[in-house]
């Protein structure tokens, strides 16, 4: 007597295999795509200029414009964490979410740069 599996469960085996291999391969041929943060950043200078960058990289420091921003939007999908320099550094940052926006107090440093929790 022979121990063989019937034919459905070897063709239900066959075929998770077959996914994994392609979910591997689907996975591993897309991480060298630059990947962005689907959606727009909005920010408004003290001037009240509004500048929209859409879909910008995870990866990195975002510069903004040179007189920093008083007020910005994240519709993106990634959370970002806002800077007063223009190398993302430094103490003074805020934490923003997605969907969420952050407004600088009159007297507060503007933020200058940007970068994403990824």
């Amino acid at each position: 007597m022979s121990v063989t599996a019937p034919p459905t469960v070897l063709r239900r085996r066959t075929g998770i295999a077959a996914g994994a291999v392609l979910l591997t391969l689907t996975v591993t041929g897309c991480s060298g795509l630059g990947r962005t943060a689907v959606g727009p950043v909005s920010y408004s200078t003290d001037q009240d200029k509004v500048v929209t960058v859409h879909s910008p990289s995870v990866k990195g420091c975002h510069r903004m414009e040179p007189a920093g921003a008083q007020k910005i939007e994240n519709n993106t999908l990634v959370d970002i964490i806002l800077y007063t320099t223009p190398d993302c550094t430094g103490r003074q940052s805020a934490y923003v979410a997605t969907t969420f926006s952050d407004a600088n107090a009159g007297r507060a440093l503007p933020w200058r740069s940007y970068r994403f929790v990824h």
